[in-house]
């Protein structure tokens, strides 16, 4: 039985002294919960990735998706047939500035009576599928999935020793934006480490295959990739 939720918008503050809006869902019931950080795709937190937080606090967590572009586009929602109106904002995302969200962001679900501090995770999609990598070199967290992260192999494989938790690693083998050579690259990095990790293609899906408001999206493997990614987190 699906737990009633809780939906609701929160500001927080960052240490570069911005201000930072998230979207939050977490179950009616108290707590202790599991917390997780919802990370969006370039399209913002839009009403997929806002779905995508519903469907953990349904399952349990509490969950946080805070807005990437809060510094340059405040509330921003792109079209997905838009893309160059999103890319100066993807663009304006660089990793001090992400790390910086993801302290505030962690730091306001560890700060939740309602949230088990010892049972920490995060997700992402696309841009945030890159972030979720980096979330993992940063917080203590006790499992991480990126979902077809792009620009983890160019930006993010030297900091490859230092991933602290088991990921989960899920691409669309037909997905040209991300190529085989660096999906390749990040298991890679992750293996010459000595990290834990789980990777998954879905052979017939393209990117972005998880999000059923895009025409990527493929109904099978989302399911499939769902159920394992609860199964992931909770094993961990």
């Amino acid at each position: 039985m699906e737990q009633a939720i809780v939906r609701e918008r929160v500001e927080l503050k960052v240490a570069d002294g911005t201000k930072m809006a998230a979207y939050v869902a977490r179950p009616q019931e108290e707590g202790p919960h599991s917390g997780v950080i919802v990370l969006q795709e370039a399209f913002g937190v839009n009403s997929h990735i806002r779905d995508v937080t519903e469907r953990f606090a349904r399952e349990g967590y509490v969950a946080i998706a805070p807005e990437l572009f809060h510094r340059t586009a405040p509330g921003f929602e792109g079209r997905y047939d838009n893309f160059a109106s999103v890319a100066p904002h993807m663009k304006a995302v660089t990793m001090e500035a992400a790390e910086q969200d993801l302290q505030a962001s962690y730091a306001w679900l560890t700060a939740r009576l309602d949230v088990n501090t010892d049972d920490m995770f995060c997700v992402g999609f696309c841009l945030g599928g890159k972030i979720s990598f980096l979330a993992n070199t940063v917080l203590p967290l006790h499992a991480t999935a990126s979902f077809y992260g792009g620009g983890i192999a160019q930006e993010l494989l030297s900091r490859a020793p230092n991933v602290k938790a088991p990921m989960l690693l899920a691409w669309g083998g037909l997905d040209k934006h991300i190529k085989p050579e660096h999906r390749a690259a990040v298991t890679e990095a992750l293996t010459a480490s000595g990290k834990e990790y789980v990777n998954v293609e879905f052979s017939n899906a393209d990117h972005a295959f998880f999000c059923d408001e895009r025409p990527s999206y493929d109904a099978r493997a989302a399911e499939q990739a769902w159920v394992l990614l609860l199964e992931f987190f909770r094993s961990e």
